[in-house]
């Protein structure tokens, strides 16, 4: 795969983000294991797994540009990741019901061969009106919290809940695109050739 773009991501939202600006890239799966240490920033949290999804794939991938990425919600100083059951679903609904909270989007773009890389970490506020018990419980029976860091999907049937957003509407989803586009061009991963992007060669 010499000079292919690689997304370092099991997320079906970040795979259809990337693929929809005519990108041509693989999807290569990272082995990190998402932790939460206590002391950790939101800021650094979502930097270092973004690093280490990327790097882990460019480890095998050396000849490649990888993506990695990671999303967290907070709130009220609390780190929400995905909620693994009904009752983790229905806490982070009752956290963000009726206030602001904040999507934070860790990206990273390495390529191991050329030693070359940048990680940021983009921040969109959202609030969210006042949710009834009868609201979540009816959201949490669609299955749509499950996989979504806060316990909702703002592209899905929870835009139902949200009534304003202040910043990337694309980092809410899970990838901020205009701010990855810029770190693609700036390191040389992409440019623009016959009206669309083009992948740069991956050799030295």
């Amino acid at each position: 795969m010499n000079g292919r773009l690689i997304l370092a991501s099991r997320s079906p939202r970040r795979y259809d983000l990337l693929k929809q600006l005519g990108l041509d890239f693989n999807v290569i799966h990272s082995q990190v294991e998402e932790d939460f240490p206590a002391a950790e920033s939101p800021r650094k949290h979502v930097i270092r797994l973004a690093e280490a999804k990327a790097m882990d794939v460019s480890n095998r991938y050396i000849d490649c540009w990888v993506i990695g990425a990671d999303t967290i919600v907070y709130v009220d100083g609390q780190i929400l990741g995905k909620p693994r059951n009904k009752e983790e679903a229905r806490q982070m609904l009752q956290l963000i019901s009726g206030k602001e909270h904040r999507v934070l989007t860790g990206i990273s773009v390495r390529h191991s061969d050329k030693g070359k890389g940048e990680r940021e970490a983009v921040e969109t506020a959202v609030r969210v009106k006042p949710l009834s018990p009868v609201e979540m419980d009816w959201y949490i029976g669609t299955g749509e919290p499950f996989d979504k860091a806060g316990g909702y999907g703002i592209q899905g049937i929870g835009s139902f809940m949200i009534e304003s957003i202040n910043g990337s509407y694309t980092n809410v989803v899970g990838l901020p695109l205009c701010e990855l586009l810029q770190m693609l061009v700036r390191l040389g991963a992409i440019t623009m050739a016959d009206s669309r992007w083009q992948i740069a060669d991956g050799r030295k």
